[in-house]
């Protein structure tokens, strides 16, 4: 909960955490990742896939309301793109952690999420990436987003995760609500490290959100060529996540 949750001092330090790995093995990585081809759209009329993970603890009421009131834009959007497949997952409680079926439709990623509560609880974005790693597995996953506004998890385990789904092709656009350090800095790495993005929205502003999720929507059907073609009408916010996506 930003503002009143706070990391153990023992992971305060993530950014120092990263900058002391191996350049060279980073580096090597990267190249890694740069080689795995981004998933292919037949003609630009494949389904897209978009797996959508919230934090559901207690500071989240807001975005969540928030996120069911513009959620009918990532299908508007990608209607002529071929369509979109979504599935919701969030986590909240004493280690609650659920996921939705996969819908294609605004009404059934509305009812996934009317009447879902938040509840106090830890941050769970390892076990919320290990889900989206076993669907990538599956099959193709082209998009994760995830909402959330701090982390209170080894930064180093939730990166690992982050590494396997990059060798499985799918980006991570991460979106952070306030100015939690440590939640940036993981973040950040975890946007880097799979090819995706990283950008701060402010919660009470819903079209930021709704220009987020939009754009993220575009990718998951249309790829980078739809995305950039997308942001040169869009707001700057989402020009700023497309220069991010490699």
């Amino acid at each position: 909960m930003a503002g009143e949750r706070k990391a153990p001092a023992s992971r305060t330090g993530a950014a120092a955490t990263f900058s002391s790995r191996g350049a060279s093995e980073v580096d090597a990585f990267l190249a890694k990742v740069a080689a795995t081809p981004a998933p292919v759209r037949s003609q630009g009329r494949a389904r897209g896939r978009l797996l959508f993970i919230m934090d559901a603890t207690m500071s989240r009421q807001q975005t969540w309301d928030q996120a069911l009131g513009v959620q009918a834009q990532m299908f508007e959007v990608t209607a002529d793109l071929g369509g979109l497949d979504v599935q919701l997952a969030y986590f909240r409680g004493h280690g609650e952690f659920k996921s939705s079926g996969w819908v294609g439709d605004p009404r059934g990623l509305a009812r996934a999420m009317t009447g879902v509560q938040v509840r106090g609880g830890h941050t769970q974005i390892r076990r919320a990436l290990r889900h989206a790693l076993k669907e990538a597995q599956a099959q193709s996953l082209p998009a994760v987003v995830y909402a959330g506004d701090c982390m209170e998890e080894a930064a180093d385990d939730v990166c690992a995760v982050a590494g396997d789904l990059a060798l499985h092709g799918t980006r991570a656009f991460m979106f952070q609500e306030g100015f939690d350090e440590t939640a940036e800095a993981t973040f950040k790495e975890v946007a880097r490290l799979t090819g995706g993005a990283f950008v701060r929205f402010d919660a009470g502003a819903a079209d930021q959100l709704r220009a987020l999720l939009r754009a993220v929507a575009v990718y998951a059907t249309g790829g980078h060529r739809q995305l950039e073609a997308h942001a040169r009408t869009a707001p700057a916010l989402v020009r700023q996540l497309t220069h991010q996506v490699r």
